[in-house]
């Protein structure tokens, strides 16, 4: 949990974490790096492939890499720079730039060519989400319409790829995300949540947006 400041004192939000760009791990995989930045559940192993939904961003420095199979997980992944060809044996082919996103399964067998950095949301067979590029001149309220009626979690991720942002939630409590951190904001579906993003940056900030539906 996230403590805050509110009038003066320490309160504790139940809704978000906040996860500064110091206390994410880095390691190494056959292709470059990775970066871990939020598992769920939190007690869950990446290699025991028992998680709910993951988020993670990944360095290429290889030209052409194969990715790594998952099956019974459901890919997406989003270009944060550089630009990156996918070829899916059987499936289809695209081609990425910066901010582009593709989905697909991760028992297929894919390669890649292009050295970028990109941004990955793992979902297991009972959550659904997606990933959204925003660009935050000023403010915007965050909303959501729950496609899977069947799920009644909700988590939105926010991760601040450059600048600084307050969350504002309900119009009281708040958090800044400065560079690299990450806010993990969770409820219920029957709650009724409001988050405000704010920029305050002398520029605009980029702002990498997940929305995952589970149960």
């Amino acid at each position: 949990m996230a403590i805050l400041i509110k009038g003066g004192r320490l309160s504790l939000n139940k809704y978000i974490k906040v996860i500064k760009k110091g206390e994410l791990v880095t390691s190494n995989w056959s292709g470059g790096t990775t970066t871990q930045l939020y598992i769920y559940p939190e007690d869950s192993i990446y290699n025991k492939r028992d998680f709910k939904w993951r988020i993670s961003s990944a360095k290429v420095e290889l030209n052409e890499s194969e990715f790594t199979k998952l099956p019974n997980i459901k890919r997406k992944i989003m270009i944060l720079d550089g630009e990156l060809l996918l070829e899916h044996k059987g499936h289809h082919n695209v081609k990425l730039n910066k901010f582009e996103q593709d989905s697909f399964l991760g028992d297929w067998n894919t390669r890649s060519f292009g050295k970028v950095i990109d941004f990955n949301l793992m979902l297991n067979t009972d959550s659904v989400g997606d990933i959204e590029h925003i660009q935050l001149n000023n403010c915007i309220e965050l909303s959501y319409v729950s496609n899977n009626k069947e799920c009644y979690n909700i988590a939105q991720t926010l991760y601040c790829l450059n600048g600084n942002i307050k969350i504002l939630l309900n119009n009281d409590e708040e958090v800044i995300l400065n560079d690299k951190d990450l806010a993990v904001v969770k409820y219920k579906s029957k709650e009724n949540l409001k988050i405000e993003l704010i920029n305050i940056n002398e520029v605009s900030s980029d702002i990498i947006r997940c929305i995952i539906y589970y149960n």
